[in-house]
C-alpha cells in the first residue's frame, strides 16, 4: 500500500472543522495549516476525501519538494517528475502556480508558463509528442505553491474546487459557498439535531445553499456525488475500482439516508430566488424532501406539526451605502419574530456587522469568526429563550458618538463628491472644445484624476450621449464602505453634470484581468447603439462586455492607419471587432484581413463591415492569430501586406490555443513572424497594454523600429503615459 502526503484546502478559520472530517474519514498524521490541513493517506482515503469533505476546497497529492532560486530552478526540479507515469502524450494539462516571498518568480502567470514548459518539453522529447493545455476539464491539474525558497509540486485531485456540489445552475452565483454553508451547521451540530429528529428552517434561503447542505448532512448525502468531473479521472495512476467502490457506497448510504430525512424547510421574499432554491433542489433530486415557499421574512412561523429545531440564515449584511438604516430596522424586526414564534429552537446567522446582531434583542453564544470570500464575519448562536431576550436601547453613548462620527464622514463624502464633480466640469470645459475641433464623438473624460475616486469615465455620443464609467477594483487596505460611497456618489454626480438620465449611464468593474477576461460577457442584453470615428460608424455595447467593442485609447493609430492606406493592402491580427480594419477601408486600402479567434467579435466585425457597407476585397477569417502568422512566415511564398496593426493580449491561456501566450516572452517571435509579411516599404504597427512591456531591441536588430507611443496617445489619454505602447516596425 502507497501511502501519499496529501494537503486539503479550505478557507481560512475552518482548518479545525477540516482536520475533524479528515480524520473521521480516515486520514493520518493529520495536522492543521493555515487554509489547510496537511494529512497521509492511500489513494482510497484520497478518494474518500475528494467525494466526502463538506469543507475543503482541493485535495492536493504531493509529488515533489523542492529549492528555488531562480527561473531554471524551478524548470528543473518539475522535469524531476517522469511525467509520463501521469499523463498520456496526447491527453491535457492545466498548471496553477502561486507564489509568496519568492523575488526570482513573482508573476504567477510566468511561473505557471515555465511549470507547463518544463512538463510539456519532456513529454514532447520522449514521445515526439505533447499534451494540450485545458483549462476546464484536463487530464490532469498541476498544483505548485512557491513559499520563499521551497516549490511544494502536486497533483490537484479534485480538479476543481469541492465546493462545487454539481447542483447549482452555472449562471447563479451565491451568497455563500457550499463549503461554508457546511461549516456554519457543522458548528451548530445540525448532525446531531438531524439525527433527533428536529426541523432544520432558513427563513431567508435564496438559492437555497443552506438547506441542501443541511439536507446532504441529515440523508448521509455525500457532497461530491452528483459532480461529473474530479482531477485524477484522467490520471494515469487512477484506480477506477476503488473509485466505483466508493461511489457505490456512498450512493446506498444516500438511500437510505434520504428515507429518514427531518423537515427542512425554506422562505424566501423573492418569488425569483424561490425559483431557483427549487431548481437547485430537483437538480440534487430531492424534490418533496426540501419545503421552499414565497413568504416574507415577518411572516416566518413554524408549523405546528414541525418539531423544535435550528433557524439558521445568511441574512443581508448591509454593506452598501443607504442600507444601514434599513438592514438595522430588518434585524429588528427578525428578532421580534424569533421571540414570538420561534421559542425553544436554536438559531445562528452569520453577519460582517456584529453590532446589527444587537439589534435582535437576543443574547448569542460566544461569536465564532468565518470568512465568506475575503470579508470577515461572526457566526452568532442563539438558544431562543426568554431568559436570553433583551431590549435594545434606542441609542448608548457609544452609539451616539459611531452615529457623530459617521455624520462626519458623510459631510466629508459630499465634500469629495462636489469635488468630483467639479473636476468633470473642468475636463469638461478643457476636452469638449478639443473634441470638436477635432470632430471626437467618444473620448475618456476622467481617469481616477483625483484618488479617492479611481474610476475611469468614458463619454459616447451618437443619437443621444451614453457614460461608460469602469471602476478600478479598490486596494484591500481600502475600506469596502468607503469605496461603494465614492462610487456611489460618482454614478449620482455623472449625469448631474452632463445632463442626462441616469439609465444612460453604465457601470463596470475593471479587476486586474486574468487570460482572457475582455472575451467574457457580463450580461446578454443585446443592447447596441451606433457611433461615429473618422468618418466611420462603429456598434458599441456597455452592458454586455467588459469592453464596448471600441478601444478608445487607440483612436490616434486608428485614424494614422486611415490616413496612410490609400491603395494599400491592410492586415488586422488580433482584430477584436474590426475597428482598425474599418478605418483602413475608409482610408482607401485595396485589400483587407481581419484575423480573430472570437466567433462573437467577429461578427461583431462583420456588423461594423456591413454598417459601412464595406465590400469588396476585405475579408474576416477566424483562426489562432499565432498559429496562423507561424504557418505563413513558414511559406516560401508568403501573403504580402503594406499596413500591418498587431494589438495581441498581455496573457492569454485559451482552451482555444495550443501554447499559453506570454507578450514579453514571446514577442519577438510574434513580430518577427509579423514582419517577414511586410512588402518593401511596408509598416509594422505594434501595439501593448502591458505597462511593464519592455521592448527587446537587440533580437530585433535586423529591422527599423522607432517608438511612437507619444503621437498614438490622444489628448484624452494624455494624464496616463502608460496607457498603451506602440512602435513602427519597418524593414
Amino acid at each position: 500500500m502507497t501511502l501519499y502526503q496529501l494537503f486539503a484546502t479550505t478557507p481560512k478559520a475552518m482548518e479545525g472543522i477540516l482536520a475533524a472530517e479528515i480524520e473521521a474519514l480516515g486520514g493520518q498524521n493529520v495536522q492543521q495549516k493555515m487554509a489547510g490541513v496537511a494529512f497521509q493517506g492511500d489513494l482510497e482515503m484520497a478518494y474518500r476525501a475528494c467525494l466526502w469533505s463538506r469543507t475543503a476546497n482541493r485535495i492536493l497529492l504531493l509529488l515533489n519538494s523542492f529549492t528555488v532560486t531562480s527561473q531554471q530552478d524551478l524548470y528543473d526540479g518539475v522535469q524531476k517528475i517522469d511525467w509520463s507515469e501521469h499523463l498520456d502524450p496526447d491527453g491535457s494539462l492545466a498548471v496553477s502556480f502561486s507564489s509568496k516571498n519568492n523575488p526570482a518568480i513573482n508573476n504567477t502567470h510566468f511561473g505557471a508558463l515555465k511549470v507547463k514548459d518544463a512538463i510539456v518539453d519532456q513529454l514532447r522529447a520522449k514521445f515526439d509528442k505533447r499534451p494540450n493545455i485545458d483549462t476546464e476539464r484536463p487530464s490532469i491539474r498541476v498544483n505548485v505553491y512557491l513559499h520563499n525558497e521551497t516549490a511544494q509540486l502536486s497533483l490537484d485531485l479534485s480538479g476543481e474546487s469541492l465546493h462545487k456540489r454539481g447542483m447549482r445552475e452555472v449562471s447563479i452565483a451565491a451568497p455563500i459557498k457550499e463549503n461554508l454553508a457546511a461549516a456554519i451547521l457543522l458548528r451548530c451540530g445540525w448532525p446531531k439535531l438531524a439525527e433527533q429528529g428536529a426541523t432544520l428552517l432558513d427563513p431567508m434561503c435564496g438559492s437555497g445553499t443552506l438547506l441542501l447542505e443541511g439536507a446532504m448532512l441529515a440523508a448521509d448525502f455525500a457532497p461530491g456525488l452528483l459532480r461529473e468531473y474530479f482531477g485524477f479521472l484522467g490520471w494515469k495512476q487512477h484506480q477506477p475500482d476503488v473509485w466505483l467502490a466508493i461511489v457505490a457506497n456512498a450512493q446506498q448510504r444516500r438511500e437510505i439516508g434520504i428515507q429518514k430525512m427531518p423537515v427542512i424547510v425554506g422562505f424566501d421574499q423573492d418569488r425569483a430566488s424561490v425559483a431557483v432554491a427549487l431548481q437547485h433542489i430537483a437538480n440534487a433530486g430531492l424534490q418533496g424532501k426540501i419545503h421552499v415557499e414565497k413568504r416574507e421574512i415577518a411572516a416566518s412561523a413554524p408549523a405546528e406539526s414541525w418539531a423544535k429545531g435550528l433557524l439558521v440564515c445568511n441574512p443581508p449584511y448591509g454593506e452598501r451605502l443607504g442600507d444601514e438604516a434599513e438592514t438595522a430596522d430588518l434585524y429588528r424586526r427578525f428578532g421580534e419574530t424569533l421571540k414570538q414564534r420561534f421559542v425553544g429552537w436554536q438559531a445562528a446567522m452569520i453577519i460582517s456587522n456584529p453590532e446589527l446582531g444587537f439589534r435582535l434583542g437576543v443574547r448569542s453564544q460566544k461569536p465564532i469568526t468565518l470568512f465568506n470570500g475575503a470579508l470577515e464575519c461572526k457566526l452568532l448562536r442563539f438558544d431562543i429563550q426568554e431568559k436570553a431576550f433583551f431590549e435594545p436601547k434606542a441609542k448608548s453613548q457609544q452609539e451616539r458618538i459611531e452615529q457623530i462620527s459617521r455624520r462626519s464622514q458623510e459631510t466629508e463624502t459630499e465634500v469629495q463628491a462636489e469635488m468630483f464633480a467639479n473636476r468633470l466640469r473642468k475636463n469638461i470645459k478643457k476636452l469638449a472644445k478639443w473634441a470638436k475641433q477635432n470632430q471626437v464623438d467618444c473620448y475618456r473624460l476622467y481617469d481616477a484624476d483625483l484618488p479617492e475616486y479611481a474610476v475611469a469615465v468614458d463619454v459616447y455620443h451618437g443619437d443621444q450621449t451614453w457614460v461608460n464609467v469602469q471602476e478600478y477594483e479598490s486596494p484591500k487596505t481600502i475600506d469596502p464602505l468607503k469605496a461603494n460611497q465614492r462610487l456611489t456618489a460618482v454614478m449620482v454626480e455623472i449625469p448631474k453634470v452632463l445632463d442626462i438620465a441616469s439609465s444612460q449611464v453604465f457601470l463596470k468593474i475593471r479587476r486586474k484581468q486574468k487570460n482572457t477576461d475582455q472575451y467574457e460577457k457580463q450580461a446578454e442584453t443585446g443592447h447596441f447603439h451606433v457611433v461615429t470615428e473618422g468618418g466611420c460608424r462603429f456598434w458599441v455595447n456597455f452592458e454586455d462586455y467588459l469592453d464596448t467593442g471600441l478601444f478608445l485609447d487607440h483612436r490616434p493609430i486608428r485614424l494614422l492607419i486611415q490616413q496612410q492606406s490609400q491603395g494599400k493592402r491592410f492586415l488586422n491580427l488580433f482584430a477584436y471587432t474590426g475597428t482598425a480594419s474599418v478605418h483602413a477601408v475608409k482610408g482607401g486600402a485595396i485589400s483587407s484581413l481581419t484575423v480573430d479567434m472570437s466567433n462573437t467579435y467577429l461578427d461583431w466585425a462583420k456588423r461594423n463591415f456591413d454598417l459601412n457597407a464595406i465590400s469588396g476585397d476585405h475579408k474576416l477569417l477566424r483562426a489562432n492569430c499565432l498559429q496562423w502568422l507561424a504557418e505563413q512566415a513558414s511559406m516560401p511564398v508568403k501573403a504580402q501586406f503594406d499596413i500591418i496593426f498587431l494589438d495581441p493580449p498581455t496573457f492569454s491561456n485559451s482552451k482555444k490555443m495550443e501554447e499559453a501566450f506570454d507578450i514579453q516572452t514571446d514577442h519577438v517571435q510574434l513580430l518577427k513572424n509579423a514582419a517577414s509579411l511586410l512588402t518593401d516599404g511596408g509598416v509594422l504597427y505594434f501595439s501593448t497594454n502591458f505597462r511593464r512591456f519592455k521592448l527587446d531591441v537587440e533580437a530585433l536588430a535586423e529591422w527599423k523600429i522607432e517608438n511612437i507611443s507619444a503621437s498614438t496617445i490622444g489628448e484624452d489619454f494624455s494624464r496616463d503615459a502608460k496607457i498603451h505602447y506602440c512602435w513602427r516596425i519597418m524593414r
